[in-house]
């Protein structure tokens, strides 16, 4: 049996596994990133496939490939980690540096988001001449669009959908672009407004939501107008067969998706409302972007 490395990298942690031919993670290891510099940084993704590695005690000889994932901007023909806003990486050529320290040829890279889009794609199994968009709402907010099996990425920066403008209660505080309204640090700086409580959490938002909290509901609801006006543009432009959403926000809180719905159900034309039916949470949830990195090691 032939293997392949998953490794995906953040500004709070670098994840590595090791996928069997079926797309199963067998082994994982986590470490914690260390931003404070690019090589302290490395040495932590490093650090993280050695220690899949020896917990799997399988060689090097093993894996068919390594696929990476990686924040911000990437030059993946040349392997170099172009920009990120959380880590110390400019211009660093991060695929020759892994072929150094692992004598494994086969690496690709690409953008973190494009990896979960990958994987979710596959999971789809979309044939044909078909539009598939993934949509992570996290940390940020952005999307991937796969089109006709091949990805969308204009001159480099499609699928910023965290850039785009939203109409909503959010504009009067200043906020005017998508993930300023409906991210995670987003819906967690407007909690901290509507509740006047610095240490209020993600998780004490949604709670309270859940539990009936009239103040979050009003929160949530200023969250999900945002959200229904990013999500329509790319209805309007794309019309897509699937959209799936990811990200730690979605993912972990997947009522969200059903608001959104309700929420689109206002600007729908009866032509577009099939595509309540094709909007779906994400089949490999949190593990998404690493089984994606994973995949793409195959090519």
């Amino acid at each position: 049996m032939r293997y392949t490395l998953g490794v995906d990298i953040g500004g709070t942690k670098v994840a590595a596994v090791i996928i069997s031919e079926s797309q199963e993670i067998l082994y994982r290891a986590e470490v914690p990133s260390n931003p404070q510099d690019k090589e302290k940084m490395f040495k932590q993704v490093v650090k993280s496939i050695d220690m899949v590695l020896t917990e799997s005690n399988l060689q090097v000889k093993d894996i068919e490939g390594m696929g990476v994932g990686v924040p911000g901007k990437v030059d993946r023909e040349n392997g170099i980690a172009i920009y990120q806003n959380n880590l110390p990486w400019e211009n660093f050529p991060i695929v020759k540096r892994l072929q150094e320290s692992f004598s494994i040829e086969n690496i690709i890279i690409d953008n973190d988001v494009y990896m979960a889009a990958f994987a979710e794609w596959t999971a789809a199994n979309i044939k044909g001449e078909k539009t598939f968009v993934y949509v992570t709402v996290s940390t940020g907010v952005s999307c991937s669009i796969i089109h006709n099996g091949s990805f969308i990425r204009g001159a480099g920066f499609a699928g910023e959908l965290g850039l785009f403008p939203v109409l909503s209660h959010s504009t009067s505080r200043g906020l005017n672009n998508l993930e300023k309204a409906a991210s995670g640090p987003a819906i967690q700086k407007l909690a901290v407004q509507y509740f006047d409580d610095g240490d209020i959490t993600l998780e004490d938002i949604f709670r309270k939501y859940q539990n009936g909290d009239s103040t979050a509901q009003i929160l949530i609801q200023e969250v999900i107008d945002s959200l229904a006006h990013g999500i329509y543009s790319i209805i309007c432009l794309l019309d897509p067969h699937k959209i799936v959403f990811g990200g730690g926000v979605m993912i972990h809180n997947s009522f969200l998706l059903d608001l959104v719905k309700t929420e689109l159900r206002n600007y729908l034309i009866p032509e577009q409302q099939n595509i309540l039916s094709r909007m779906e949470i994400s089949h490999y949830k949190q593990n998404a972007g690493i089984i994606g990195a994973g995949l793409k090691g195959k090519e």
